[in-house]
Order: C-alpha cells, then structure tokens, then sequence
C-alpha cells in the first residue's frame, strides 16, 4: 500500500497565483506523463489538473526518489521554482493517498462541496494516462474503485441534493413554487452576472420564452440573442408582468422598479397564476411588500444566500455519512493490494512443493520400472492432489482468511518455513533423501 503517493496542491494551500502557474493543458498532460513514466523511480503516474489542484498520482519502490523526481517534474515543467511552490504541497502516502483520491472523485474535497463536475474531470485523466500507458495494474485498479465510490456516494447520499449557488438556489425555489418550470416564461431586467446565471440555469430546464429588458436597448438586444429570447424597452416591463411567470431582476437603479400596486393590478389578469420574483439587486429592485400579494413570490439575495447556507448544511451532514462509504472503500482497496503482494508468494510455494513431489515421484517410479503406465500415473496424480490438499489451508490462510494484523509478517514466516528465497537445486532434493 505505501508504494502509492500522491504530491499536489488545492485552493486550501495554494493561491490561485501559485495554481495558475501549476495548471497543466490536456497537451502538457500528454507529455508531462511521459516524462514521469521514464524516470526510473516511478513505475505508474497520473496528473489531474483543475483551477482548484494540480496533482501527481504514482506509484514506486524508491518512495524518496520518486517524490524528489515528481517535485522536479513540476519546476522544470512549468519553469517555476520549486521554493516557490514547496510550501504549499501536500504530499499522502498509502491509505491516506487513496483516501485523499476517493473523496476529491467524490467532491468532498472540493470548494463546492458535492459539485458534480469533479468526477468527469478524474475520469478524463485517467483517460490521459491509459493512453499515454503510463497507469498500470495498481492505478487501473485504484481509478475504476474510485469511480465506483463515487457513484456510489452520489446514489446513496444526497450530497449533490441541494442548490450551493445562489443561481441554482433560484431555481430551487421555482421549483416549489411551480412543482415543474417547464414553459414557464421568463423575464429578466437588468444584466447582472448572477441573473445571467440564473437564467442560464432556467433555460437548461426547459423554460420558455425568454424576455430581457435593459436600459440600454442594444445589451437587451444581446442578451436576448443568447437566449433566442425577445429584447424590451425598459417601459415595456408592466405590460409584460401579466404575461411572464419567473422576473430577474439585477439593475442599479436606486428605488423599486416594481411595487406592490404594480403586481396587485395584474394578478386578476393572471387568474392568480403564481409570479415568482428573483431580486438580485443591492439595493433592491421589488418592493418587499409584493410578498403579500397573494400568489407573488420574492426573494432577493439574502433570502437565497439563507437557501444557499441551509443547502450546504444539509451537504455537510450527507458528507459524513460519505467519509463512512470512502473509508470502507479503502479498507476494501488495501485488502485488495495486500492480496496482490501475497500472490508471488503463494506461486513460490506451490512451485517449490511441486517440484519436490515431482522429484520424488520420478525417483520412485524409477525403482518401479515394472508398473504399467496407468499406474504409473495414478502414483503422479496422487501426488499432485496431496500437493493441493496439504497447500489448501496454507493458501486460504495467506489470501487473508486466517490472516490478522500485518500480513507481510505471514508472507515472511512462510518464506522463510520453506527457504523460498532460495534456488533450490535437484541434486539438494537428492541429498534430502
């Protein structure tokens, strides 16, 4: 298990000054495997590079020279000086590596916690590295587990249930308003970043037609392009209130633009269909009075910052019961790698018994010359089945069914019980007798 590392750095350690350096492109991906492939003390490497962490995932025998050599890696790489980036490194080994891998694929370790792009973009550097061959049985093994925990966080959490953006918060709130936002229409005022945002994430579901309103009537003729929707003068704004279901609102102007007579006089219209206002402005742009027009529904940034703050708390209790599913998984892992590590001992063992029931058996069959061939083979098979009976349990025992504690410590005794270390000569079998 401690054959595997892991060295980076994230957004808790590094300023983004430090990441941006660090970044690498798909290209510098491809080659900067390569290179780590070649050096001679790292026998399997990854990179996963994100705006929020850059990261080596190896693995290798001569742990000190390989971390030396990623560091090198990365300075030379990227032409920047390892003093400058040194402090901010991590570096985990073993277990704590393949627990580090499996909460970043599970965005527990994210900015965002529970954002779902992370996965995709480990599974695009795993892509790199299979094609650049530079990940081999452990590391093949190590990813395909870590996609599983991953999906499996996701199916039996609600890690990624609840809106951590104001945007997505917005339409959250729609969402229970209108029980689905398809077709309903849209009407944005203003052109602030979080109500394009807003907006971006209603069209996604299906909205319908959208309308902007700008002061400026050309950036109204802008947004509206981007969204196939319909550009309006600033005047046109209450002739449309009875028309649309969901208003952004995102401007500078210094009082309300909509006032509770305004929203009063149209629901009638309306047959009181909900209207459901997103004020994104500061200071705001609905007077907070339309909230007791019945049917009408405003929250402005606050009200959605308090949405947003009670999703990631929701978020934070779903993550501990994902740390429970990540640190199964890694006892699942090492398991697996400790019966890997066993594995040439138990071939070592099975060759060193055949080979001397073999011997004996020929030499026997020697001073039995007289026997006919079928029983002659009889003799061989007996032998080969009392081989696999008397190394049953010693087999089952190593695999880890009767193992406890450090299995190194078993694979070692059992090395030494038979001197499998050692070549063992055909004349020794002959002294033996």
């Amino acid at each position: 298990m401690d054959r595997i590392l892991l060295i980076g750095l994230n957004h808790k350690t590094a300023p983004i000054e430090i990441r941006e350096c660090l970044a690498f492109t798909e290209d510098d991906t491809q080659t900067g495997l390569t290179t780590l492939r070649s050096d001679p003390a790292i026998d399997e490497a990854m990179i996963f590079s994100t705006c929020n962490r850059v990261e080596v995932l190896m693995t290798a025998r001569q742990i000190p020279a390989a971390i030396d050599a990623a560091k090198r890696f990365l300075a030379t790489t990227k032409q920047v000086p390892l003093h400058a980036f040194e402090p901010s490194l991590y570096l985990h080994q073993g277990q704590a590596a393949v627990r580090h891998l499996f909460s970043v694929a599970a965005s527990l370790d994210s900015m965002v916690l529970g954002e779902p792009q992370i996965l995709g973009q480990v599974k695009s550097a795993y892509r790199l590295a299979t094609e650049q061959k530079s990940s081999g049985v452990i590391l093949n093994r190590l990813l395909h587990r870590t996609f599983f925990v991953a999906k499996r966080i996701r199916t039996e959490t609600g890690i990624g249930d609840h809106a951590v953006s104001i945007s997505y918060a917005a339409i959250e709130l729609g969402r229970k308003i209108f029980g689905q936002l398809n077709g309903k229409q849209v009407l944005m005022v203003g052109a602030g970043e979080m109500a394009e945002l807003a907006v971006d994430h209603l069209v996604r579901h299906r909205t319908g037609r959208v309308f902007v309103a700008n002061r400026t009537f050309e950036r109204a003729v802008a947004l509206a392009a981007k969204y196939e929707g319909t550009p309006l003068h600033f005047e046109e704004i209450s002739n449309y209130l009875s028309k649309v279901d969901i208003i952004i609102t995102s401007t500078g102007a210094p009082g309300y633009l909509i006032r509770q007579a305004d929203v009063k006089g149209i629901m009638r219209h309306r047959r009181n269909r909900p209207l459901f206002f997103i004020d994104i402005a500061v200071p705001r742009d609905i007077d907070p009075l339309v909230n007791q027009v019945n049917n009408a529904y405003v929250y402005d940034i606050d009200d959605l910052q308090e949405v947003v703050d009670d999703n990631i708390e929701d978020r934070r209790r779903e993550a501990v019961k994902a740390a429970r599913i990540v640190d199964e998984a890694v006892v699942q892992f090492r398991r697996w790698l400790e019966s890997q590590g066993v594995v040439p001992t138990i071939k070592a063992l099975h060759a060193k018994l055949r080979g001397v029931a073999e011997a004996e058996v020929q030499k026997t069959l020697g001073q039995l010359a007289h026997l006919p061939p079928a029983d002659q083979q009889a003799i061989a098979r007996m032998s080969e089945a009392m081989v696999k009976k008397i190394l049953h349990d010693p087999t089952q025992f190593l695999k880890g069914n009767g193992c406890h504690g450090d299995r190194a410590v078993y694979m070692d005794v059992a090395r030494r019980l038979f001197k499998l270390d050692e070549q063992l000569d055909p004349t020794e079998i002959k002294d033996r007798t």
